[in-house]
């Protein structure tokens, strides 16, 4: 009996300080800034949209360099007028979290043990909007057309294809609206490569400011303050 509560009080210490490590770690270095590159002109907005814990990469729908809607489909959607549609939403993350924890009270513990150990699968949530208001949880960027390439392409590597190199699209009835769909992901989700730590590197991808390393929205809303 002594062994086994030994066992346990050293398992206890090295959980409570790998926490205290983990976010020692991701408070610091989430505010190391990775400056954006200057002196580039401001030809597309884009935005970073936070629910208060996952970061999405917001695009226009469609610009001269590219239109999500052939890809994302409204028809995927059970939207009735997509005629307004002007942006897309785009969030990376664990497969099973989207799509088995509507609320954090559905939470079971082995979505959590899979999520945080790297073990399940992952998917991207694409979300239609009309509009978008700008405060303290959604901001805009202006970058140059060429960043704003490399930001197609950095998101697009970011679905997994079919064998005709069309995007994939999860059927599932977890939709959290009517504008939204679920697509299957490349990656895997764990403890140091979260929702906003993808996010965060689709803004190093393109040139912008971002945190040297992030698991949480904070660090990066705070560049964007």
């Amino acid at each position: 009996m002594k062994r086994i509560f030994k066992y346990i009080r050293y398992t206890i210490v090295f959980l409570v300080v790998f926490v205290l490590l983990y976010l020692l770690a991701a408070y610091a270095l989430s505010r190391i800034t990775v400056n954006k590159e200057m002196n580039q002109p401001e030809d597309i907005a884009i935005y970073i949209k936070t629910n208060g814990v996952h970061t999405d990469l917001v695009l226009p729908v469609k610009t001269a360099r590219f239109d999500w809607a052939k890809e994302i489909k409204f028809s995927n959607t059970h939207l009735d007028d997509t005629a307004q549609m002007k942006y897309l939403a785009m969030g990376w993350g664990d497969k099973g979290f989207y799509l088995q924890t509507p609320r954090w009270s559905d939470l079971k513990f082995s979505v959590a043990f899979k999520a945080m150990t790297g073990l399940s699968k992952t998917a991207i949530h694409a979300t239609f909007y009309e509009t978008l208001p700008e405060n303290a949880r959604c901001k805009k960027i202006m970058i140059s057309n060429t960043q704003y390439s490399r930001l197609i392409n950095f998101i697009q590597d970011s679905f997994q294809k079919d064998s005709t190199g069309h995007m994939i699209k999860i059927i599932t009835n977890a939709n959290y609206n009517k504008a939204d769909a679920f697509y299957e992901a490349t990656g895997s989700y764990s403890l140091f490569h979260t929702c906003n730590t993808w996010a965060n590197s689709g803004l190093r991808a393109c040139g912008q400011r971002a945190c040297l390393w992030t698991a949480f929205d904070t660090g990066i809303f705070l560049k964007y303050k």
